[in-house]
């Protein structure tokens, strides 16, 4: 009788955390992981790279380090899933069949329709976009030199949401080493941050969001905030002050007010909103039981303020153990278990020695905060590609 096939789609943490947690297990069954690059990256640590505090290198390492034993790596893109044949359409490899399959596709960029942001902004995405951002920001400090363009070195973000904010604080870090590495006036560069909702970070208390306000007005931050963005054109971003449209001329336009699941999730056909799908309690798709969904495509609702958490890389990392658990359990006929999450708190970094963050009900703010946010970082790489690769590509480095 020929082996049960279990397919992931993706190798973020959901997928890649699904796999070992599989791989762990060694069911008997063949496991194959598709991916479109043939490396995992640190989704939480895209802002660095785009301002430029790390490198590229720095938050990937390769998948096929991860795949063990009789499990198949596909570097591919996925097209679409055909639930009712069972199988998954991929870009290079045609169709590959599944007896059950983890749904673990990412993030895109979301506009919300806004006219030219699809066209002149930057998004933080994935990493060829964070390098684009960073060559972006470099080009235009390099041509004020000879152009003497103030506007050239105005930046604006769009968004002062958890992307934002870390952005923010990684991109003051950074405007030191600019400004001595292309020779430009500090004073004449502006960062401006616009945000459409009347306040910011609302998963954190007010006194959390105001401490991460302040500390990044000091590094020279300006913050619009309930002033929802119009459009977008190629130098200039336009944004509503009340009935009033107000226009900003800018060199560079990261957008992170927002994102929505992978755009496989529509075209498969699922039953979505945002590219997100309101999964069973087990993360199973309704009408499709061999079909877990997990990550950014998944939407679980949280009962206390009936509302789907906010998908985070602590949530797709607890799904993924529930996942490769609930694969097993279809494997051998056995119930399924009904996810629960058990948060355990959220930090934001405003730059390297900088952060703040609920733990539990305790408030953490400071350095104290940014070691701690270092040491989650470092657990992230640990469960997802082993000690060995922590040891790798962990922060270690407190002090700067």
């Amino acid at each position: 009788m020929a082996k049960k096939q279990i397919v992931i789609l993706g190798a973020g943490y959901g997928g890649l955390r699904t796999l070992r947690n599989l791989q762990k297990a060694k069911p008997d069954a063949e496991i194959t992981i598709i991916n479109k690059n043939d490396y995992h990256y640190e989704a939480t640590w895209l802002h660095e790279v785009a301002a430029g505090t790390i490198e590229a290198n720095d938050a990937c390492f390769p998948i096929k380090d991860q795949v063990k034993g009789a499990t198949k790596f596909i570097q591919d893109a996925v097209i679409k899933v055909n639930k009712e044949d069972k199988t998954v359409e991929l870009e290079q490899h045609g169709l590959i069949s599944y007896d059950y399959l983890v749904f673990a596709l990412g993030f895109e960029s979301e506009s919300f329709g806004t006219p030219g942001v699809d066209e002149h902004t930057l998004p933080i995405a994935d990493i060829p976009s964070t390098k684009r951002i960073r060559e972006h920001i470099e080009t235009k400090f390099s041509q004020w030199k000879t152009t003497q363009n103030d506007e050239l070195l105005t930046i604006v973000v769009g968004g002062a949401g958890f992307t934002g904010f870390e952005f923010l604080g990684e991109l003051t870090n950074r405007i030191p080493y600019l400004v001595k590495q292309y020779d430009v006036p500090r004073e004449k560069i502006r960062i401006i941050c616009i945000e459409a909702a009347p306040s910011v970070l609302p998963m954190f208390t007010k006194d959390l969001a105001n401490y991460a306000i302040s500390r990044l007005e000091d590094r020279g931050v300006e913050f619009k905030i309930g002033h929802p963005i119009k459009e977008a054109t190629a130098d200039s971003v336009i944004y509503a002050d009340g009935e009033e449209r107000k226009e900003i001329k800018c060199g560079t336009f990261i957008w992170g007010a927002g994102v929505r699941g992978s755009g496989v999730v529509g075209a498969s056909g699922f039953e979505e909103r945002r590219g997100r799908v309101m999964v069973n309690a087990n993360l199973t798709v309704p009408g499709n039981e061999d079909i877990i969904m997990i990550g950014d495509c998944s939407a679980v609702m949280d009962t206390a303020n009936n509302r789907p958490y906010p998908t985070t890389a602590q949530i797709a990392i607890q799904q993924a153990d529930y996942a490769a658990a609930n694969i097993i359990a279809l494997l051998n006929d056995q119930p399924l278990k009904d996810f629960v999450y058990k948060p355990k708190g959220t930090v934001c970094s405003l730059g390297d020695n900088d952060a703040m963050g609920l733990v539990g009900d305790k408030a953490l703010k400071g350095y104290r905060a940014s070691v701690l946010k270092k040491v989650i970082d470092d657990r992230s790489i640990a469960m997802l590609g082993g000690v060995s690769t922590m040891l790798k590509k962990g922060k270690f480095q407190f002090y700067k």
